[in-house]
């Protein structure tokens, strides 16, 4: 029997696993080719594998959309991204209503139709805010711009109030204040310039900034403050690039970013404190932060009144606020910088730029301006009255659609994503809706590259393009001071209009697009400032 036996003793048998263990050829050759493999045979082989792998997860999350067929390893188009050109924006909008990048570690979807767009901004339950990687960390991560679903909303209903009219007409006077100051000193920068003209995108966002911090947090703050956070604010927006290393670097954008952005925030949390004690001695409300805190000084007395069974000829705060801390506050506030701070400032270098070149438009800013002051030039304007400036407001509507501040709001999907019927959005990608294809429809608006600001004043437009005016955004994440935004600009440019006049001085690069953040012209727009004869 045993010399019948057949024997099975594996081929590969060796000393090297111990007689006993059968090895496939396959695994046997790999460990063959590994011992006797260099280190940078081994490097270079791990290397192969990550760079095989990058790509292949690239094609599989890409699908069917538009995008490049490769990426190129790891980076993807991150130089161009450090540099970004309207031109390459604008290309890839037109590519198709969805395309796709991939930089680093992060896959990005770009919704380019107006249908799209308000797909994304419409889907709560798909996607959240993401604004970019940086911000989380120049905002903090447990900033209220990142809640998500009911935290969001319910923490969102205390701010509504802080955007009412009631409530936009209290901030006016301060205002009206930092334009009377800021349009003397452009008066000067001509002059010290000896008529020369001087590129005034700086100033603009330094007025704007102005503006912003009187009408957040009012007084509380210092003038060297505000200058301050005028200054270091441009360090803020450098550091909010789309895509950035994933830690923060000393000396680097976001470094420097996140150093201006703690400084504004420590700057803030000193105004919280100023007005809640000024707030709870009865002071009177001046700002947006008082007329928060405020709320939260009346829900507390409600909440004691109602312990102690004495509400009556009380009424009750709509919302019922807790007390927040002076962090919690001047975070907010901060936010609300953030979210205004570039974006009107693009607005209004635009809009002096372009009422420059259009005198007819600037004429009859001024005509009604002029009306609706009784011919005082220095008289303030009420809400009522600053409503009733209906082709100034025009203007600045059709600025926005021309010139959209923002283009782009990023999004992060939070599951699988079916944005259409063929292609879903891979979770923990990042989806972009833009606003500026929906805002240059042409079977929307007529001749949309035109600026006419009639299509707003006579037209039709507000109503045939109530889909396609995404300025502010739509859904549950839309632009809380949308209002505040548009009549502020019309307060800026109506009361320049009747206290100066202007000419932009034009160059090569006046009509070209720039991207930081927002978008301006690729000149930072020369122009030169004179007082108005009365």
């Amino acid at each position: 029997m045993a010399a019948n036996a057949t024997s099975f003793t594996s081929q590969l048998a060796s000393v090297t696993y111990g007689a006993a263990i059968n090895v496939p050829v396959q695994i046997d050759y790999i460990v063959d080719v590994l011992s006797h493999a260099s280190g940078w045979t081994i490097v270079f082989t791990l290397l192969a594998l990550a760079v095989a792998y990058d790509q292949i997860n690239y094609v599989l999350q890409k699908g069917s959309i538009v995008g490049p067929t490769w990426k190129m390893p790891f980076i993807g188009p991150f130089l161009q991204s450090v540099n970004p050109k309207f031109e390459e924006y604008h290309a890839k909008w037109k590519s198709g209503e969805l395309s796709c990048v991939s930089v680093f570690h992060k896959f990005v979807v770009i919704a380019s139709t107006r249908d799209m767009s308000r797909k994304v901004f419409n889907s709560p339950s798909f996607v959240k805010p993401c604004v970019v990687d940086a911000a989380h960390k120049l905002l903090g991560a447990d900033n209220w711009v990142f809640l998500d679903g009911k935290a969001h909303v319910d923490f969102r209903k205390g701010l509504n109030g802080l955007f009412t009219r009631k409530a936009l007409e209290v901030y006016l006077p301060g205002q009206e204040e930092v334009y009377r100051r800021y349009f003397d000193k452009f008066l000067d920068i001509t002059k010290q310039a000896g008529g020369k003209p001087v590129p005034f995108m700086p100033e603009f966002r330094e007025v704007i900034t102005a503006v912003s911090c009187r009408t957040f947090v009012g007084h509380y703050i210092s003038d060297e403050a505000v200058k301050k956070i005028a200054d270091d604010y441009y360090l803020i927006t450098a550091a909010l690039e789309l895509v950035n290393f994933p830690i923060i670097l000393p000396f680097t954008k976001t470094w420097r970013g996140k150093k201006a952005a703690d400084m504004v925030m420590a700057e803030f949390a000193k105004c919280a404190a100023k007005s809640k004690v000024r707030m709870a001695a009865g002071g009177e409300m001046t700002c947006i932060m008082d007329a928060w805190v405020l709320n939260m000084v009346e829900s507390q007395k409600w909440r004691e009144a109602e312990a102690n069974g004495t509400t009556e000829g009380m009424e009750k705060p709509n919302p019922l606020l807790r007390e927040f801390t002076n962090y919690e506050i001047a975070q907010t506030v901060f936010t609300f910088l953030f979210a205004s701070q570039d974006a009107t400032s693009s607005a209004a270098t635009w809009l002096f730029q372009i009422m420059a070149q259009r005198p007819d438009v600037l004429d009859r800013v001024r005509e009604e301006n002029l009306k609706v002051r009784n011919g005082n030039v220095h008289m303030d304007l009420d809400m009522e009255q600053l409503e009733s400036l209906t082709y100034t407001r025009a203007v600045v509507r059709e600025l926005l659609r021309y010139r959209p501040p923002v283009l782009m709001v990023p999004y992060v999907v939070k599951k699988a994503f079916p944005i259409t019927d063929t292609y879903t959005a891979p979770k923990g990608s990042m989806v972009i809706p833009t606003t500026y294809m929906a805002l240059r429809d042409p079977e929307v608006y007529e001749n949309p590259d035109m600026f006419d600001p009639e299509r707003y004043y006579s037209g039709d437009a507000e109503v045939k393009g109530a889909k396609n005016y995404l300025v502010f955004g739509t859904g549950p994440h839309y632009c809380l001071g949308q209002q505040y935004a548009q009549l502020n600009l019309a307060l800026f440019i109506g009361k320049a209009s009747i206290l100066m006049d202007w000419v932009h001085h034009a160059t090569p690069d006046s009509e070209k697009i720039k991207v930081f953040a927002t978008i301006f012209p690729m000149d930072d727009c020369p122009l030169t400032f004179t007082e108005r004869k009365q």
